[in-house]
């Protein structure tokens, strides 16, 4: 299940294949579409949860509400069925949805929307790798931030970094055809591979990642009674 970013999605990974998926684009309401997309997969499964190997979800960064929807449900639903959680990167899985033949070659960047006027970035190689760590940088310091050589932009903010690039002098970055907000069945390939290499949660367990604190402002004092 993916909710961290600017859609909500679920799906189910069958036999080697993607048995169910739903996927709609919305930039609010993933607390009150989460858990009835996640039944109407299981229902065009036609599977249970007792029969499931493991859970994935997601874990940021993205928009502070939908990384703790996702991790809250998801976490409810593994303890309730005593299931392995499996936490995987947005940043994992906007690479993974790049193809193979597009990522040959180029250093993969997954760019997630910040909402704000820089972007979290993270590198990988054309296996999949992680080449560097997650960071916050602004799309002014994209161009002499990232390394030397072509690129494959991918992400839900891919559009506004490779204008970025182009503007600084880059004509060596391309946008993924998948670019976009993350897909559950994307994940759940993803976490299907993890599982069959027997890495389990190497990612780091379902914790949420955050590289700023979320945007609240803190309730004002009362006046003196």
């Amino acid at each position: 299940m993916d909710s961290a970013g600017g859609a909500c999605s679920a799906a189910v990974w069958a036999s080697g294949a993607l048995a169910a998926r739903r996927h709609q684009l919305m930039a609010r309401g993933q607390s009150e579409q989460l858990v009835p997309m996640i039944a109407a997969v299981m229902a065009d499964w036609g599977g249970s949860f007792d029969t499931l190997d493991a859970i994935a979800v997601t874990t940021g960064p993205g928009g502070f509400t939908g990384v703790r929807i996702g991790l809250a449900t998801a976490r409810g639903l593994a303890l309730a069925r005593r299931l392995p959680l499996l936490g995987i990167s947005s940043f994992e899985v906007a690479a993974a949805a790049a193809g193979e033949a597009e990522r040959a070659g180029r250093t993969v960047v997954a760019l997630i929307d910040s909402k704000r006027d820089d972007v979290f970035v993270q590198t990988f190689d054309a296996e999949l790798g992680p080449s560097t760590a997650p960071a916050e940088l602004s799309l002014g310091a994209l161009a002499t931030a990232l390394p030397a050589g072509p690129l494959l932009l991918t992400g839900d903010a891919a559009g506004a970094g490779l204008a970025a690039l182009q503007a600084a002098g880059r004509p060596d970055a391309v946008p993924a055809d998948a670019a976009g907000p993350g897909d559950a069945g994307v994940l759940a390939a993803r976490a299907a591979w993890r599982l069959q290499q027997g890495l389990g949660d190497a990612a780091g367990g379902a914790e949420p990642l955050y590289l700023r604190p979320p945007d609240v402002t803190p309730p004002k004092r009362g006046g003196a009674s």
